[in-house]
């Protein structure tokens, strides 16, 4: 299936890519357009919209789009949950002292963004980062429940 974004991605256009990926659809192909182009390209390609202003998996009711994307596809695993608040805080500003994995994770993203200024090149890149941090939340949610 293929899956359509704002192109120049930062922390919820490559978390949400890693979440489709691994939980959503293993097929997923990405593509990458400016922000002008996201519906007319929907259109034509028949990809699902993400991260974008006014798409159902998009910031809404106080979510950003990974959080849309966990509740639209009911994953419900502690570890992802746990990722979502740190994803959650890094991506939204206002939001980014309520967890304090968020400014390191925002500082990831924009270095990556540095590096690898495409956006295919970007996400190889990091999904490393997202695994390790996966795994980590899974670790720290699985100590706080013995």
């Amino acid at each position: 299936m293929k899956w359509i974004t704002r192109s120049h991605v930062h922390v919820d256009r490559v978390a949400c890519p890693w979440l489709i990926a691994h939980f959503v659809d293993s097929e997923a192909e990405f593509l990458f357009v400016p922000s002008s182009q996201i519906e007319k390209v929907a259109k034509e390609t028949g990809a699902i919209p993400f991260d974008a202003p006014g798409v159902e998996l998009g910031h809404k009711d106080g979510r950003c789009s990974f959080e849309s994307i966990i509740l639209k596809y009911g994953l419900k695993e502690p570890g992802l949950l746990r990722l979502a608040k740190i994803v959650h805080s890094a991506d939204v500003s206002e939001d980014i002292d309520k967890d304090p994995i968020a400014r390191g994770l925002e500082a990831i993203a924009s270095g990556y963004s540095l590096r690898f200024p495409d956006d295919l090149e970007n996400l190889d890149a990091q999904f490393e980062v997202y695994d390790g941090l996966y795994s980590w939340c899974r670790m720290q949610v699985a100590s706080e429940n013995k």
